[in-house]
């Protein structure tokens, strides 16, 4: 029997569903009967809405070379920044323009809200370009018009007519330049149909396109909230309701919020869509833009010519990783690097008989792999179309029940470089030191020859304080002085042992550990250091080191050693330097960070501070 789930705790009831948000009803859609046959217009955003969203963000040489890497995958229209908002980005619009780094079948694409001094900087920016789309923009949802502008709908409509009436006027400013429009309501999946038609249409008629000058309504799902189906519904009903479709570019730009970005691309790309925005592995922010190697490679899986080159994809990923300074999956679909690795014994007995499978059919026909239809258990593409070797395809199996023979890796195909990360050393190599007579192996072969994964960096290092090892305070220990401060300065504690000591031992007991920033409770002083009438507390010696800080250690006596007691590193509180030597009072009374009165006390250099 099935035990049934029980409701969850999580306060769910406070979100509304989508259908109480946004009415879309379209009964007699007809998008679900259609098939894709071409691909769409693509825009790389790459630059603008993936940099915008990046821990380090590109700097002029990234930029650069990300647009050279987008130019030769073939990309003919790429956002390449919001110059008005960023000195950055205008300078770099300059350098492509004034540098000669576009082709003449390339279109640059810059965004602007509709505002007027931006839109003024924008053709700025671009003046000396060939071509140009000028993308403004402005937010048009319920929630955004009633919290973050304070608007009724006619004053969204307003702003959105203003920013266009400047694009156009300013356009007889730049005569050598070829402009094209773009216009986006912002938030539209938050955006009623009605209202959403109506500033399109309001703002096409100022544009005033035609059918060979056409201008782009962009229709972005900035954040995704319904599924799939819902979406490409809206998109039809827009497509039906716009005004001279003939000269409207109808352009998408989904959002992964919900983890369905490609699906909502792809099927209202169905419901009518002519051109599709995202970037390169699915950078953007939050959960980022819809995926451009994903969409790409599904059109390609299905025979049909995606018009983008992607026959390197390692290459294409290593770019990508270096200009984002964020890895690339591992599993992500078609340029991970485990995407072409079958682990499981089955899956390798299945791709091996399918090998086998496509070299009969070759022979009989008389030709190579490549002049007949594509046919391998579990590999949904040729991985040598995008540069993979078959080396990567199988390796020798975790678990599962056979590791394939040698012959069954060995593939009479042209050599094509393998996935560097993966194989390092080659993975030919690995596994002929393994590799018994017979042609299998066993479960010690497969793990000395499976090869290591190189393990990105943490794009977070830099940012946060302290080693990330949370024992690494224990490896990097140094001796702490014992005793009393005003011992150390007669060089006492030069003549005590380490403990255990025996004389000590009677008399004191070692305290335990205490977490860090915890004071230690007074206690009565023992020994030759007794005070009368005072007690010993815990006592924080300042160390210079790495940003961060370690547990103390307690030690006899009740000593604690801290570490960055100093405000800076190498340096006193009094900013002078810690290698010269000079006479102290006795006592000097300090805040630390904490707020406490400390003693402070100094012997070679080294700071030393003591609870009062």
């Amino acid at each position: 029997m099935i035990h049934p789930q029980h409701p969850t705790p999580m306060p769910f009831t406070k979100y509304l569903p989508f259908q109480q948000q946004i009415q879309v009803e379209l009964p007699d859609r007809t998008w679900p009967d259609k098939v894709m046959t071409q691909a769409p217009r693509w825009c790389a955003v790459d630059l603008r809405d993936g940099n915008q969203a990046l821990i380090d963000p590109m700097d002029a040489e990234r930029k650069l070379r990300m647009f050279k890497l987008l130019v030769k995958m073939g990309y003919k229209e790429i956002e390449v920044g919001f110059p008005s908002a960023s000195q950055t980005d205008f300078d770099f619009v300059r350098e492509l323009i004034e540098g000669g780094h576009i082709p003449d079948d390339v279109t640059i694409q810059v965004l602007t809200q509709c505002r007027d001094h931006l839109i003024e900087r924008t053709y700025d920016a671009i003046r000396g370009s060939k071509q140009a789309i000028v993308h403004f923009y402005n937010s048009t949802s319920v929630l955004q018009r009633r919290v973050v502008f304070g608007m009724s709908k006619e004053g969204i409509i307003d702003i959105a007519l203003q920013g266009a009436r400047l694009c156009r006027k300013l356009e007889e400013t730049i005569p050598e330049t070829t402009v094209y429009y773009e216009y986006s309501p912002e938030s539209y999946t938050g955006t009623e149909l009605e209202f959403a038609v109506e500033i399109c249409n309001a703002v096409i008629e100022v544009i005033d396109p035609t059918p060979d000058h056409k201008m782009i309504v962009n229709l972005p799902a900035t954040v995704e909230m319904a599924t799939p189906n819902v979406y490409a519904d809206s998109i039809e009903w827009m497509v039906r309701h716009l005004d001279r479709r003939d000269s409207v570019v109808v352009s998408l730009h989904p959002h992964n919020d919900r983890g369905e970005g490609v699906a909502a691309a792809e099927l209202g790309y169905l419901a009518g869509a002519d051109r599709i925005e995202g970037c390169l592995f699915g950078n953007g922010e939050r959960t980022g833009n819809v995926c451009l190697v994903t969409l790409g490679m599904n059109l390609y899986s299905q025979g049909i010519d995606p018009q983008i080159d992607f026959s390197d994809m390692a290459d294409i990923r290593r770019t990508v990783e270096h200009c984002n300074q964020l890895p690339v999956h591992e599993r992500h679909p078609w340029g991970g690097d485990l995407v072409y690795t079958a682990f499981s014994g089955s899956h390798q007995d299945a791709i091996k008989k399918g090998f086998e499978d496509m070299d009969k059919r070759a022979g009989a026909a008389g030709t190579d792999v490549n002049g007949i239809d594509w046919g391998v258990p579990y590999l949904p593409i040729d991985p040598h179309d995008i540069g993979r070797s078959y080396e990567a395809v199988v390796q020798p199996v975790r678990q599962g029940r056979r590791v394939l023979p040698a012959e069954v890796r060995a593939r009479p195909r042209p050599a094509a470089p393998a996935p560097g990360r993966v194989q390092p050393g080659g993975a030919a190599a690995h596994r002929r030191r393994g590799r018994r007579a017979d042609g299998g192996g066993d479960l010690g072969d497969v793990r000395r020859r499976i090869p290591p994964l190189r393990q990105p960096a943490d794009p977070l290092g830099p940012l946060l304080p302290g080693p990330l090892d949370p024992h690494e305070h224990r490896r990097r220990r140094r001796p702490h002085r014992v005793g009393h401060p005003r011992q150390w300065r007669r060089g006492a504690h030069l003549r005590q042992r380490q403990w255990p000591d025996r004389r000590l031992h009677r008399r004191h007991v070692r305290p335990r550990r205490r977490r860090p920033g915890a004071r230690l409770p007074r206690a009565r002083a023992v020994g030759r250091w007794r005070r009368p009438g005072r007690g010993i507390r815990g006592m924080r010696c300042g160390r210079t080191g790495p940003v961060g800080r370690r547990p103390p250690r307690v030690h006899r006596q009740g000593l604690v050693a801290r570490d960055h007691v100093r405000s800076q590193p190498g340096r006193t509180r009094s900013g002078r330097q810690e290698g010269r030597t000079r006479r102290l009072p006795s006592r000097r009374r300090a805040l630390t960070a904490s707020g406490s009165r400390v003693w402070r006390h100094r012997l070679d250099g080294a700071t030393l501070a003591g609870m009062a």
